[in-house]
């Protein structure tokens, strides 16, 4: 039997915590869950799926690396909306009309990490 561990967490190396939990709390609604490491923070998200760990990046690390989050939401249009709204603009909705038929728009945190909304997988 082979084992398939569930992601629990992403780890994104950033410069400034505060900075960037503010952004995933206040976009995403997001929430901190409490620690006392020093340099560490993870966000879970309300409606379940891995959380993510903002971590210390040193001086010589560059933050903004390979990566990006993505976050399922039914109506992209609607959220792009909301979202520019309270500051955060994602730039243009991309259609994918086969074989999926799903939408997605992006835009970068405040430490330059790529982010997605993206309806793939949730219309019906």
């Amino acid at each position: 039997m082979t084992i398939c561990p569930a992601i629990s967490r992403v780890i994104l190396y950033v410069k400034d915590i505060p900075k960037v939990a503010v952004f995933y709390e206040t976009f995403f609604g997001m929430k901190r869950i409490e620690s006392n490491d020093p340099g560490w923070l993870e966000l879970e998200s309300p409606s379940g799926g891995c959380r993510i760990a903002l971590h210390q990046a040193s001086k010589a690390q560059k933050s903004g690396a390979a990566v990006k989050l993505v976050f399922g939401v039914k109506n992209v249009q609607a959220f792009k909306e909301e979202a520019a709204a309270r500051g955060l603009h994602f730039g243009a909705v991309h259609v994918v009309r086969a074989p999926l038929g799903h939408e997605f728009a992006n835009a970068k945190d405040p430490a330059g990490n790529s982010i997605s909304i993206s309806s793939r997988g949730l219309k019906t």
